[in-house]
């Protein structure tokens, strides 16, 4: 089956599933669409590798920039049922993006997209894919070649960015191994939220995490301690530093 490129057309009419307060909720594409930006992505399944570690989780890395481009919804399609998206959903970073179950490939089918994937046990599947849709048309698509496996190339979050906004920047994200109570680490913390990078925190001074693996992985025992996009800034007073350094 040869996958076709479809900008200039509208997106099918159809009627897809979402799951809200426990209840299986109608979407209708004609409304979600309309007199609106959307960017969708399209993947083979929740759960499968690549949509679990990269595809779903950078389009939620770079949700503010998208919406700053001018997107008004990020939406995750998939041939799955709305009760497997929701849950999948629960179990990801998806804060900013609206998961939808095109349960029975209507939508996929109609994009020309549906692709029989039996040999792998999932039956009729989505191609991976992403696309910029203005007013229920199709302004632009990735599609991922066409070669064996799961191509995964082009429909991903920094390609859509740099199509609607070559300019824009990338976020930071840091990660602090700090203590309870620990006022260094608070400021810290609080240096990273002023300067508007998103932290994940590790807390140490449990069972699991000690100040063994600490020192195993920084030669530190003291915390914080603080890497910014993989780089290993150091504690607070390096932090504070730093971020000085970045704004002169």
């Amino acid at each position: 089956m040869e996958l076709q490129n479809r900008e200039g057309q509208h997106v099918p009419e159809v009627t897809l599933k979402q799951r809200k307060g426990g209840n299986l909720v109608d979407v209708q594409t004609k409304d979600i669409f309309a007199n609106r930006t959307v960017a969708v992505f399209s993947l083979p399944g929740a759960y499968t590798p690549t949509c679990s570690s990269t595809h779903l989780p950078r389009y939620n890395e770079l949700a503010e920039q998208l919406f700053a481009s001018g997107v008004d919804e990020i939406l995750c399609l998939s041939v799955n049922d709305a009760f497997v998206m929701e849950a999948w959903g629960e179990h990801q970073e998806a804060e900013h993006l609206t998961l939808l179950a095109d349960g029975n490939g209507e939508f996929t089918e109609g994009m020309g997209m549906l692709v029989d994937k039996t040999d792998l046990g999932f039956g009729k599947r989505s191609w991976r894919y992403s696309m910029v849709v203005r007013d229920g048309k199709i302004e632009k698509m990735f599609i991922e070649p066409q070669k064996p496996g799961d191509p995964f190339e082009v429909s991903d979050a920094d390609t859509m960015l740099d199509y609607l906004n070559p300019e824009a920047e990338r976020p930071s994200f840091a990660t602090i191994i700090s203590k309870p109570g620990c006022p260094h680490c608070a400021r810290a913390k609080q240096a990273l939220a002023d300067n508007r990078i998103a932290y994940e925190d590790i807390t140490i001074g449990n069972r699991d995490i000690t100040s063994r693996s600490l020192r195993a992985m920084t030669g530190h025992a003291t915390v914080p301690q603080v890497w910014i996009d993989g780089r290993h800034i150091g504690g607070a007073e390096d932090l504070k530093a730093h971020l000085e350094q970045a704004v002169a």
